[in-house]
């Protein structure tokens, strides 16, 4: 499923989901189509410009599922700043707020198994403020690991304790303490 509601393509989209949303209801940041997790919607876009261009920075952790495994050395790597592509064909220093090896995913987020895991890999958990275009995927496969799942489990104060599909909906005043935002 894709992070919007319409769309030229046959791709699943939010609308698909079983729930009414109210008109005029977008996403705050979104998820690539290889990406899945945390993805918060709002109608009210203050909230979305507190949130994109206020000075208050937001964390973002992943749950990151990577090829092969991933040395002491290679996670120094990306702590101290990796340099990446970004958008418009310019190399950026991605550092990520931590990045730290995880034993067992399931702990973070229960649907984090995957078939995949009776090959090599490592599990990661990467936290940043900023979000560039497919930066965690652009960090790994800088520090030569492929990245084979990626799962957003919050957002500041707000944590994924859904099953996938699941909407959940809070008031605006406990949203606005969660993330840290007056309006």
């Amino acid at each position: 499923m894709v992070s919007q509601f319409i769309s030229p393509d046959k791709v699943g989209l939010l609308g698909d989901l079983h729930f009414q949303f109210p008109e005029g209801t977008h996403a705050i940041g979104r998820l690539d189509n290889n990406s899945e997790g945390l993805l918060i919607l709002t109608t009210n876009k203050l909230i979305t410009k507190h949130i994109f261009n206020g000075t208050q920075k937001h964390t973002r952790s992943y749950l990151v599922m990577v090829q092969n495994v991933v040395t002491s050395e290679t996670l120094q790597k990306i702590r101290s700043g990796i340099m990446i592509r970004i958008k418009g064909g310019g190399n950026y220093l991605a550092k990520p707020e931590s990045i730290q090896i995880v034993d067992h995913p399931k702990l973070l987020y229960v649907h984090a198994t995957d078939p995949r895991e009776q090959f090599p890999h490592t599990w990661l958990l990467i936290t940043l403020t900023e979000g560039k275009f497919r930066q965690v995927r652009k960090m790994v496969l800088a520090a030569k690991h492929r990245c084979l799942r990626l799962i957003r489990i919050s957002i500041d104060d707000i944590t994924l304790d859904m099953s996938p599909g699941e909407v959940t909906e809070l008031e605006e005043s406990q949203f606005c303490r969660m993330m840290k935002i007056c309006l």
